[in-house]
């Protein structure tokens, strides 16, 4: 295979099998939730409670489905 200009590299210059210095990769796992879930999302479960209180569970889906949203988002499974 003439004309490659890597042929005759340097062993210095190959990849080695050696993976010394290198943190093998982890694999991706659902990360844990960070807050206990009482003190996540305060925003939409403000709003949460505050339609419910006013108007009634049926009245205030968006909200409760907004808040669902953000805790599934700070790692909770709801």
């Amino acid at each position: 295979m003439a004309g490659l200009p890597f042929q005759n590299s340097t062993p210095a210059l190959a990849l080695s099998g050696s993976t010394q210095g290198v943190e093998p990769t982890k694999p991706v796992q659902e990360s844990k939730p960070k807050k206990k879930i009482c003190c996540a999302c305060p925003e939409t479960k403000r709003l949460r409670d505050d339609c419910m209180v006013e108007y009634g569970e049926s009245a205030c889906a968006k909200w409760i489905e907004a808040h669902r949203l953000c805790l599934r988002a700070e790692g909770f499974n709801v």
